[in-house]
């Protein structure tokens, strides 16, 4: 991870981002999980932002604040914010139908009522949220795809970035959290360069330590990175 002072930006080309659509599974779901797709997912379920606009405020008309978590994974983090904010609407997007499965247990366990999900592309749901309407945004750990061929297939790009800043309302908070050096570094530089985000960071230790909210999720675990986890803190100008 390089200092602040030392980001130096570069150019390339522009890319059309490759979305995930529809729901995707990998492994045989669970009987119990596969019971909640069917009862309580369809009751938490974040309407397709594919057929128009998305309103938070429909979703859970008394909440204070409204949160991202962009590609929930198995749902450890997302469950454990929301238990803790439950005055805040927490809005939840993976593609994967297993992540949600297990996803749906947590919520179900904790019987939370905070929480809406979208089995999905995250970028469908960004484009469809109003300006200036989410609070706090978590991309914790998305997929590195580490060949330089497949660069284009990160989430963090930057129309992303800049789809990002308009949902977002000024003092948000947005953070950026992997265990793959090349991305830390890369996500970074196309936060940093929209000049929609100021990032917090003063020291080493800022971006080296989990901060004191953080809730550790499976995949961080297991430690597939090539660094220790570097957690990227900003806030929308």
């Amino acid at each position: 991870m390089t200092d602040p002072s030392d980001q130096t930006p570069s150019t390339e080309g522009a890319h059309r981002p490759l979305r995930s659509y529809g729901r995707i599974k990998s492994r045989t779901i669970k009987p119990a999980q596969g019971a909640l797709l069917d009862t309580l997912l369809p009751r938490i379920a974040i309407p397709d932002p594919e057929l128009g606009p998305i309103n938070p405020q429909a979703l859970m008309p008394h909440a204070a604040e409204v949160w991202l978590e962009i590609g929930f994974g198995g749902g450890e983090h997302l469950a454990g914010q929301a238990a803790k904010r439950p005055d805040v609407l927490f809005l939840g997007a993976e593609p994967f139908l297993n992540g949600a499965a297990s996803a749906l247990r947590h919520l179900s366990e904790r019987n939370l009522a905070n929480v809406r999900l979208l089995v999905g592309d995250a970028r469908l749901l960004i484009n469809a949220l109003p300006k200036a309407s989410l609070s706090q945004v978590f991309i914790l750990f998305p997929d590195p795809w580490p060949k330089a061929r497949h660069h284009k297939r990160r989430l963090v790009q930057d129309d992303v970035v800049q789809e990002l800043a308009r949902a977002m309302r000024p003092g948000g908070r947005l953070r950026f959290a992997t265990d793959w050096a090349d991305y830390a570094d890369w996500a970074l530089e196309r936060f940093l360069r929209s000049e929609a985000f100021d990032w917090t960071a003063h020291c080493a230790d800022d971006w080296r330590r989990a901060p004191d909210d953080h809730v550790t999720t499976r995949y961080q675990e297991k430690k597939l990175g090539d660094i220790a986890p570097v957690y990227l803190d900003l806030v929308r100008r």
